[in-house]
């Protein structure tokens, strides 16, 4: 199994195909697709090959020199349980070291699994700018 940060021109389209069949995020808007594209590359993402082939990814944002935030972790169903999502974490806090993790989360027994503690919750704020014509 390697773990490894994101390389776009080596991974984009394997994450992106591993995100659709897994995830059933199609990005049927090209503009999307194009915004998801980015954010790969523009924030922190590792990826887990074995035999050559995607198994999972992660991608966190930085808060420069704050906190870094878990946006997204991902691991193809036939390779779940065999420690690979949390590799993935590992690699940040080796990248990371001095710096406290967060997880913004939408599966919190998986986390829960991993001993990470609840520290706060997530809002969505809304766009109150439709509300104002």
């Amino acid at each position: 199994m390697e773990t490894r940060k994101y390389r776009k021109a080596a991974d984009e389209k394997q994450v992106m195909e591993l995100i659709s069949r897994e995830e059933g995020w199609t990005y049927s808007d090209e503009s999307m697709s194009a915004s998801y594209r980015k954010a790969l590359e523009s924030s922190i993402t590792y990826v887990a090959y074995e035999n050559g082939e995607l198994c999972g990814y992660s991608r966190s944002l930085d808060d420069f020199g704050h906190y870094v935030y878990v946006c997204d972790l991902l691991v193809a169903p036939k390779h779940r349980g065999k420690g690979l999502g949390r590799k993935l974490m590992e690699c940040i806090h080796i990248d990371y070291p001095s710096r406290t993790v967060y997880v913004m989360s939408d599966v919190d027994g998986y986390y829960t699994k991993q001993g990470y503690q609840r520290a706060g919750s997530l809002f969505e704020v809304p766009d109150s700018s439709a509300n104002h014509t």
